[in-house]
């Protein structure tokens, strides 16, 4: 009897962690690396006529296109954040828009691109999976215009594995996600890096009506009394070694 309760405690166990693993989303971001502004005329066109529409009819409802607030003109990049509820339908993502005949048509400057007149650089792949915390993306609630928002995409490199899953452990049972939502920080997702050029790694999106809203909330984040209670226990100290901030604003088709 001790051992028929056992097992089936285990499996329990293993079919809760299952179902929790299946409830999280995977993100992929998309960085497009353009050279001219023709190249981001065809790009642009290319995602609002063809490439969103597609994703749409593959069952993807929302996906958001960013562009820096500031524009590097040697180095203009383009966004695309796409959500995935498995890594199968991710696996899948380029068999099925492969076989969109509609994408292929409203798409075709972009696919058809002659080898000496591509529309890109480089395309650029960085694939997430989402917090426990919050484990699915969140549509901002914004009043201001697209043109005045700014999107704040973090980046947070630990000095080695272990750090980073401390870093993870802060947000989800240290509850630094709980201190944003607190403060109404509008984030659109939390996640660990699976696959990308920087590990290992943590991303993650808050968004605001405008820069002065960014900065004043900011401020009320540094401040917090939980996040200075947080901020100082010695088991989450050094777990960062390198961070960086962009400052991105969604296109107008962007559905984010």
């Amino acid at each position: 009897m001790m051992r028929y309760s056992t097992l089936l405690l285990a499996l329990l166990l293993l079919s809760t962690t299952t179902l929790f693993a299946k409830e999280r989303q995977f993100y992929q971001i998309k960085i497009y690396h353009l050279k001219t502004a023709a190249q981001e005329t065809l790009v642009d066109n290319y995602l609002e006529k063809a490439y969103l529409p597609a994703l749409h009819r593959a069952g993807i409802k929302t996906a958001g296109v960013f562009k820096p607030v500031v524009t590097d003109t040697a180095d203009i990049r383009i966004y695309v954040f796409i959500p995935f509820q498995s890594l199968e339908q991710f696996a899948g993502l380029d068999k099925t828009l492969q076989a969109d005949k509609t994408l292929q048509t409203n798409g075709v400057d972009y696919t058809d691109a002659v080898w000496n007149n591509i529309p890109y650089t480089r395309i650029e792949s960085i694939l997430l999976q989402a917090f426990p915390g919050m484990p699915v993306l969140q549509a901002p609630s914004l009043q201001s215009p697209k043109s005045e928002r700014v999107y704040e995409l973090r980046s947070y490199e630990s000095p080695s594995e272990k750090y980073h899953v401390n870093k993870v452990k802060m947000f989800n049972t240290g509850d630094e996600i709980g201190i944003f939502k607190n403060l109404n920080f509008n984030a659109v997702f939390y996640a660990s890096v699976i696959s990308g050029p920087r590990m290992p790694n943590l991303m993650y999106m808050t968004t605001f009506n405008s820069k002065e809203d960014r900065d004043a909330h900011w401020k009320a984040f540094s401040a917090d009394a939980k996040w200075k209670s947080l901020s100082a226990l010695e088991e989450y100290a050094h777990n960062v070694s390198k961070s960086e901030i962009l400052f991105l604003r969604p296109a107008d088709y962007s559905d984010l």
